[in-house]
């Protein structure tokens, strides 16, 4: 940094100076702000290193981000210098419609909004880290993703909101491996009341958190990381559930993918659900559970992992493929 800012003739700014993080690795956003803001105002140009700043206790001490380090700085300081564009280049061109390791060269997202892309970081589509958006997100300053060794190519821009018209329904399609669900059944559930804070306790009491809860009238599902579970936790979900709170059944499987097709279009557009659904029928992959969040902005399926891979083949081809 301190070569890069010689040559160029800009000020450089060590992040431990203006740049300030908790004990788990989150930016102090007050502290932070105040003097970032304060010196950005003062420097036209400069260098500024990412990945780590100072702890916000005072002491002096280096601390680096828990994650997304580069990403997180490069968003801090678009904020508080108060920019049009936050540029991040990094070693692909913008984010793709699927992973290319699973679809043969899917195309490049040209346009995708925040909540878009939210749904896509969370099911391990990496190209930029998902806490990076909040910072820039809040001011209104879009993102733009380069390819530092194809500078030429048009990249991905990341807005609040577009009035673009995507080419397709869904802007882009991911999966992730890693779930479990446990999966409760018991007369008359619905109309008891507190069963499903009851339920949250017992995870909470064994410190699991939890990603998705779809619900019926009489069952509950809970899916969560199958990291969260040992087998000593797992006979004690099972037997909380029974003693406690009297469920008629209560079973855990493992083994499970999400795949998620995610696009604000989706809110307007009549049966991508059966879409979705057909093609996966029609490709044998069995649907475990299904939800769509109340945004509309994205629709969830729970398959087997070793149909991970198909399923979204299947996916990709039924959106993007007749196009």
């Amino acid at each position: 940094g301190r070569i890069l800012a010689a040559y160029l003739g800009f000020e450089f700014i060590d992040p431990k100076d203006v740049i300030f993080i908790d004990q788990e690795g989150r930016y102090d956003v007050k502290k932070t702000d105040a003097i970032l803001s304060q010196k950005l105002s003062e420097t036209p140009y400069a260098v500024i290193p990412g990945f780590y700043g100072s702890l916000n206790d005072g002491s002096g001490k280096i601390k680096a981000f828990s994650r997304g380090g580069s990403d997180v700085t490069g968003s801090i300081v678009a904020k508080n210098g108060k920019v049009d564009l936050y540029e991040n280049w990094t070693d692909v061109s913008g984010f793709l419609i699927a992973d290319p390791r699973i679809v043969k060269n899917p195309d490049v997202i040209e346009t995708i909004t925040y909540k878009e892309l939210r749904e896509l970081s969370y099911m391990g589509a990496s190209v930029l880290h998902e806490n990076s958006v909040f910072p820039v997100r809040k001011e209104g300053i879009p993102i733009h993703i380069k390819n530092t060794n194809r500078p030429e190519d048009q990249g991905t821009l990341i807005v609040e909101s577009t009035c673009h018209k995507p080419t397709h329904v869904i802007t882009g399609i991911a999966g992730k491996q890693g779930f479990a669900t446990v999966m409760i059944e018991k007369d008359m559930m619905n109309s008891e009341i507190g069963f499903g804070r009851k339920v949250l306790q017992v995870l909470e009491d064994l410190n699991i958190s939890w990603e998705h809860m779809p619900t019926g009238i009489d069952d509950l599902s809970i899916i969560l990381r199958s990291r969260e579970l040992t087998p000593i936790k797992e006979q004690e979900i099972l037997k909380q559930l029974t003693q406690k709170l009297e469920v008629d059944t209560a079973e855990i499987e493992h083994d499970l993918s999400i795949i998620m097709i995610v696009g604000e279009k989706m809110k307007s557009q009549v049966g991508v659900t059966a879409t979705a659904a057909k093609a996966l029928s029609e490709n044998e992959v069995n649907i475990q559970m299904i939800s769509q969040g109340s945004s509309e902005v994205s629709i969830m399926f729970v398959v087997s992992k070793n149909q991970e891979e198909k399923a979204i083949k299947a996916l990709y081809n039924a959106f993007f493929s007749n196009n």
